[in-house]
């Protein structure tokens, strides 16, 4: 049964490096927690290491830079992963082609730039969807809009066996009080109509190998049971970090604050039924990063 847990210091000793998850965690899209904030500085002054773990659809620069924006501070964590990154190589090495259509907004431009770590990349053109080789999905194209929309070009896309790269496997996310849907919401969809989705991120391994690559790049290396995975997404942080035999930390105020009937702390009944119902069992659960 998962252990409810009044602040991260009652744990925090116990581990080197967390895979903490940004938004519903560290910020909402807007502005930080302040109570975060403090919890990752404290960890980080005693020694841990904090490693940003993101299904952003974007490379860890242009994560760092939005950080900067809504004033998250840069001495509250040491390195950033991002799904963005690790489909971005999958991309680069030709997982689903030249040719691509892209669905996006502009702001996800950044996904189609070189990688350092990449030798040979693959020359990637956006083309439209009667042209492509495959598909690059980084969000939709209007995030408030339903995805069933996106059935016809699906439908199409299916027809012609394209595989789509999901660079963001969330479904949903908060955006202050606005629900927004990602990547995650359209590969889901096409998975269901007889589509191949193919994932990077939050729950898959390889987002894990990359924050791996990440802390020993900057000589901070660990043993997986020196690592605790942070998180609100009860389909992404907490499988992701069971799957890799890491401990987790549920933040049960994020996206599953009404389920678990959370205020500052979950109800331990509504949350027990949630965590029932999801089949999965969080070595620890609180309802704010604090």
């Amino acid at each position: 049964m998962t252990r409810i847990i009044e602040n991260f210091a009652e744990i925090s000793g116990m581990y080197d490096a967390v895979f903490c998850d940004l938004w519903g965690c560290v910020h909402n899209g807007v502005e930080p927690f302040a109570e975060a904030i403090n919890a990752l500085l404290a960890f980080k002054a005693q020694g841990g290491t904090v490693l940003l773990l993101t299904n952003a659809p974007r490379p860890r620069a242009s994560v760092a830079t939005q950080l900067d924006r809504i004033g998250v501070p840069r001495d509250c964590w040491d390195v950033i992963a991002t799904s963005g990154d690790s489909a971005r190589a999958a991309m680069l090495t030709g997982a689903v082609g030249q040719k691509v259509w892209h669905i996006g907004e502009p702001h996800d431009a950044p996904f189609f730039e070189k990688m350092e770590l990449i030798d040979n990349a693959v020359e990637i053109t956006q083309v439209p969807l009667d042209q492509a080789e495959g598909i690059v999905c980084t969000g939709p194209f209007d995030p408030k809009a339903d995805p069933a929309d996106m059935r016809p070009q699906f439908l199409l896309a299916k027809t012609r066996g394209l595989k789509l790269l999901c660079a963001n496997p969330d479904i949903i996310v908060d955006r202050g009080e606005s629900r927004e849907w990602c990547a995650g919401a359209l590969a889901k969809l096409y998975t269901e109509m007889g589509g191949e989705s193919l994932y990077f991120g939050k729950p898959h391994p390889p987002i894990y190998d990359l924050a791996r690559r990440r802390l020993t790049q900057i000589g901070k290396g660990t043993s997986d049971d020196r690592i605790l995975a942070i998180g609100d997404g009860i389909v992404t942080d907490i499988p992701g970090g069971v799957g890799e035999n890491i401990d987790t930390l549920f933040i049960t105020g994020g996206l599953a604050r009404a389920e678990t009937g959370t205020d500052t702390q979950p109800d331990a009944s509504k949350l027990a039924r949630f965590l029932t119902d999801a089949q999965l069992e969080p070595t620890y659960s609180i309802g704010y990063l604090r």
